[in-house]
């Protein structure tokens, strides 16, 4: 179960490093019918090679922050496969 600060409306789509406590996630679309929340379903699921199957918003669907659950994934993989973009965001907490 990963926490994610999402930002729509971004100029671009990507894991932006943390922002209080939480996963910060940009996309560019809008929130508007559930775009935000598939975009951040596909840029989570790229920058943590697997299948946009596998990763589901739980919790927060109308908000940014969000509860999201990656099947078959464990926590240890998730945040090693996380790092590199978590290190290299500016303005990282």
């Amino acid at each position: 179960m990963l926490v994610v600060r999402a930002q729509p409306g971004a100029s671009r789509a990507r894991v932006a490093g943390v922002h209080g406590g939480a996963l910060k996630v940009q996309v560019r679309a809008r929130p508007i019918e559930g775009a935000a929340n598939r975009e951040l379903v596909a840029v989570l699921a790229e920058a943590l090679a697997v299948r946009p199957a596998t990763v589901t918003v739980v919790g927060g669907e109308h908000g940014r922050t969000k509860r999201v659950r990656i099947d078959g994934l464990d926590e240890a993989t998730a945040a090693a496969r996380l790092a590199p973009f978590v290190d290299k965001a500016p303005g990282g907490d």
